[in-house]
């Protein structure tokens, strides 16, 4: 059996194109022999330098021999045209020649700089299961770099032939190995909404989770203005860990409750991770008080004991982590940092633009700023969409190396036509290759305000939606059904595959 790069994909769910990558994927882990070595869904980007170089492959193959093999597959139907083949995503077209010679030459290139002393040999492949090219001599590509239905079964066969094992081992195997593996740093990415617990991610490369946590300085006061996709959670995650393995004793708090309990799931055991109402709910009740959330007073009587409360040894922390600052209040900065060691450290985390409750600032006298614009988790064609409807403060950079997303806009003028168009965009979702979990319904109005929340269906989709209640562990209790719906105001800060924002005026 080949090895496969990077591991863990038996267990990697996946739907539509991805689907077929996997089926695919297992085909040749099986059929092919031990001394091959395949890497799967690798993005190729280059992000330090200011600009990217990139293309999507399927697979690479690599040979004993250091031959390497770029396979591309396109499932489903494929339009020959007097230009050759293409593809059509999002009704546009594109032409599938020109995407598998960018990718050889943008892997080649970057390849010949890498390895020293020997020149590259790569090869690509067209690999289409599901379409019979019916005029091979005009598809734009080699007929013998052409894998189409008929030759669907000869497809590992095929590949040996290429890639021969009767040639002599080299040490250009390792050197591209080592830029496969090791350059492009293949690892799980932990930013995924609930219940997407083993969604795999290529990490990009940079990013406030590498090289901020590099900073030094005393007192550690650090602020870090950063874009949704920028790395935040990335970056806290990665602080929280840290501290716990250095048997320190971590405090992580945000204003939404969500937030913390996604964190919560997402975290190892140790330290504290709470939304500063739920911290003091239970310093509060480390104190013998009991509040009564049944009265409209109780969350300003529990502000006010925050800022009267000494900590004592059981409530101090060796490092504070802050997320969500934007929706913050100065009061509530001051309570949380008497929490902290007189040598700890402190990261307050804040993107203005997420300030959904138009608090005023939060003043950090003293502290280090660090700012991050680029967005390294949004699709570039989604973010450009955006950014040409919304007027915004600052320019945000894109770096992901994710396209073919465009944005999709739907109008409604009643009730009846925003419960149509929400179930027909989630229709459309799944048609193109979502699947239902991977789903969440974002409406831009509060769970008391929302026509749709009151719904457990919309059409043939069940709806998962938080009921308001926890069980005895502390964690939110969820309706069953398909599809996520939440408020702008519950999901904020969290992300997922396929988003759907809805009752938008």
């Amino acid at each position: 059996m080949a090895t496969i790069y990077p591991d863990g994909w038996k267990e990697l769910e996946s739907t539509g194109a991805a689907a077929r990558e996997i089926e695919t994927l297992k085909l040749l882990a099986s059929s092919l022999p031990d001394d091959y070595r395949i890497y799967h869904g690798v993005h190729w980007t280059r992000i330090q330098k200011g600009f990217q170089l990139w293309g999507e492959i399927d697979f690479a193959i690599l040979s004993p021999s250091g031959k390497l093999l770029l396979v591309e597959q396109k499932s489903g139907y494929l339009n020959e045209t007097a230009e050759g083949l293409t593809k059509t995503y999002n009704n546009k077209t594109k032409s599938v020649a020109s995407q598998i010679g960018r990718t050889f030459d943008g892997v080649y290139a970057r390849l010949e700089k890498f390895c020293k002393g020997t020149k590259p040999v790569l090869e690509s492949l067209l690999y289409c299961p599901d379409y019979t090219v019916k005029d091979m001599g005009s598809a734009g590509i080699a007929p013998e770099r052409i894998v189409d239905n008929t030759k669907r079964e000869h497809f590992p066969l095929i590949i040996r032939t290429i890639l021969p094992l009767d040639t002599p081992a080299t040490p250009l195997a390792e050197q591209i190995h080592a830029f496969l593996s090791d350059t492009l740093n293949l690892v799980p990415n932990a930013n995924a909404f609930v219940g997407q617990a083993h969604t795999l991610y290529t990490r990009l490369s940079g990013g406030l989770a590498e090289w901020a946590r590099r900073l030094e300085f005393d007192p550690f006061r650090l602020r870090i203005i950063g874009t949704a996709g920028s790395g935040k959670t990335q970056l806290a995650l990665s602080v929280f860990k840290d501290s716990i393995a250095a048997g320190k004793r971590p405090l992580y708090v945000c204003y939404n409750r969500p937030l913390a309990d996604h964190f919560n799931q997402i975290s190892p055991t140790g330290g504290m991770i709470a939304a500063y109402h739920q911290l003091c709910d239970k310093i509060i009740r480390s104190a013998g008080i009991v509040p009564d959330f049944t009265q409209p007073d109780a969350y300003p009587k529990l502000e006010a004991f925050m800022c009267e409360f000494k900590p004592g040894e059981d409530w101090l922390f060796d490092e504070i982590i802050i997320d969500e600052g934007q929706d913050f209040l100065t009061e509530w900065k001051d309570n949380l940092l008497k929490l902290l060691r007189p040598d700890g450290k402190a990261w307050w985390l804040e993107d203005p633009m997420q300030k959904l409750y138009r608090r005023p600032d939060v003043e950090l006298l003293g502290w280090v700023t660090l700012r991050s614009n680029t967005n390294y988790r949004s699709p570039q064609d989604i973010l450009n969409s955006l950014t040409n409807l919304i007027p915004l403060p600052h320019q945000i950079e894109s770096r992901s190396p994710l396209t073919d997303s465009d944005v999709d806009i739907v109008t409604y003028s009643d009730t009846a036509a925003l419960i149509d168009q929400t179930k027909r965009a989630i229709t459309q979702c799944i048609a193109k290759g979502f699947q239902r979990d991977m789903i969440a319904v974002v409406t831009f109005r509060g769970r008391d305000k929302s026509a749709l929340t009151a719904y457990d269906k919309l059409g043939p989709f069940e709806l998962i939606s938080f009921t308001g209640n926890y069980d005895l562990l502390g964690t939110p209790i969820f309706s069953k059904g398909d599809i996520l719906i939440e408020s702008v105001y519950r999901f904020k800060g969290q992300a997922a595959p396929c988003v759907i924002l809805t009752e938008i005026e």
